[in-house]
């Protein structure tokens, strides 16, 4: 490990304000050969990501100054920084605290107390996800008049409106029209979004397809029951003139 832990070792960004768990996950993480970067609050956290950029981040949801919802909305603002995953972890389990995490642009929730063998998986097949998509046959652009989405700059313009979608909405519609018309199962969905290993329920998938239609309508991604979804293709009010 000493030999490429300078150069190789992936960074990890923990932000809790309870120093127990700190030091806790600070020894596992560096015993899988992490390096371990700390912050108290949500402003600290921000900062700190400026400075380390780090492969991915552990935000808690209740944190003084700042708490993890702000400080991963502020983070998914940033250019520079809204490309990193973000794993949320937090006492509260009720659905309206999930949700929110979700909302707010975090790739994952967890309820404390999580297990580090859990946690670890998660995070490991979070770095790992970023590394498959970028393997797969996605074009770095797709425009199709009314949806336009640019995968190098993460940028998406839904009838020339710039348009935030959180990290693993970004990869479900990308996914999506990457073969416009075909429908990708539930299984492909999760292999290539959250990876087969990690334990995802069918409502994460529900619910990021439901914030993409908030977004772009009902009728852009097309439920087929019992086996996934599907991106339709939808002429914009010009070209259906222009048809005529």
């Amino acid at each position: 490990m000493h030999q490429f832990k300078h150069e190789y070792m992936k960074k990890i960004l923990i932000a809790d304000d309870d120093i127990e768990i700190q030091t806790f996950l600070t020894y596992n993480f560096e015993k899988e050969g992490f390096r371990v970067h700390k912050a108290s609050n949500g402003e600290e956290a921000i900062e700190k990501a400026r400075l380390i950029k780090p492969d991915i981040i552990l935000m808690d949801l209740m944190m003084p100054i700042m708490d993890g919802i702000e400080a991963v909305f502020q983070l998914k603002k940033d250019d520079a920084l809204k490309g990193i995953p973000v794993v949320m972890i937090s006492a509260r389990s009720e659905d309206y605290s999930i949700i929110a995490g979700l909302d707010g642009g975090a790739d994952d929730y967890l309820v404390k107390p999580v297990r580090f063998k859990v946690l670890l998986k998660k995070i490991e097949s979070l770095i790992r996800r970023k590394s498959t998509l970028s393997k797969t046959q996605l074009q770095d652009e797709y425009d199709d008049e009314r949806l336009y989405i640019n995968r190098k700059s993460h940028e998406v313009r839904f009838d020339g409106e710039k348009v935030e979608l959180a990290n693993k909405e970004f990869d479900l519609v990308s996914l999506l029209v990457s073969q416009p018309e075909r429908v990708f199962t539930r299984e492909e969905i999760l292999d290539k979004i959250w990876n087969r290993e990690v334990l995802v329920g069918e409502r994460t998938i529900d619910v990021h397809v439901r914030k993409l239609r908030s977004k772009f309508g009902r009728e852009f991604i097309k439920t087929i029951n019992g086996v996934g979804y599907k991106y339709i293709v939808m002429a914009s009010e010009q070209q259906k003139t222009n048809k005529n």
